[in-house]
């Protein structure tokens, strides 16, 4: 199990850094093409496709190692039992949202089976599995961290002291 949780978290990580690195390469395309008598028609669109990648592999990572920003004026003052009731109700409507949005983000990939990008040789299925994929990982780690929580036990994969404000 402990092998198959960090082959996919290690997946998710390599396919959201390969994500922002077409970001990167791709907007240089960009600007680099402004000095050129012709302009790649197709980069804006595949900048936005890496950009839904890349958020969708990144968000359930930064939920599982508690990088999403914080404001923590009044929970910071709250004792541990009660902080901890208060995150297992936050990762529960996360949860519940995830699952909800599982459902409908598959039926929104099986929509743009049918349709093709206007620039690109894509089906837009594949660009809607974007958001397939982070629900399915952000209800996966939420259950990973409820887990945690509910064992009263520290998160390894936790940033420690990081994403508070």
């Amino acid at each position: 199990m402990k092998f198959t949780f960090r082959m996919i978290t290690n997946i998710l990580s390599v396919l959201a850094i390969i994500a922002f690195t077409g970001i990167i390469v791709i907007v240089c395309m960009q600007i680099l093409s402004r000095f050129l008598p012709f302009s790649y028609v197709w980069t804006e669109e595949l900048t936005r496709y890496f950009f839904l990648f890349a958020i969708s592999c990144g968000a359930p990572l930064a939920l599982l190692k508690n990088e999403y920003i914080n404001v923590d004026l009044i929970i910071g003052r709250l004792s541990d039992k009660v902080r901890r009731v208060y995150e297992i109700i936050i990762y529960t409507i996360i949860l519940v949202f995830s699952i909800i949005m599982s459902k409908e983000s598959y039926f929104f990939m099986i929509l743009g089976h049918k349709q093709k990008s206007a620039t690109m040789p894509f089906k837009m299925s594949l660009i809607h599995s974007s958001m397939l994929i982070m629900s399915v990982f952000l209800s996966f780690y939420c259950l990973v961290r409820l887990w945690y929580l509910f064992k009263n036990k520290q998160n390894k994969y936790e940033v420690s002291g990081g994403g508070e404000i």
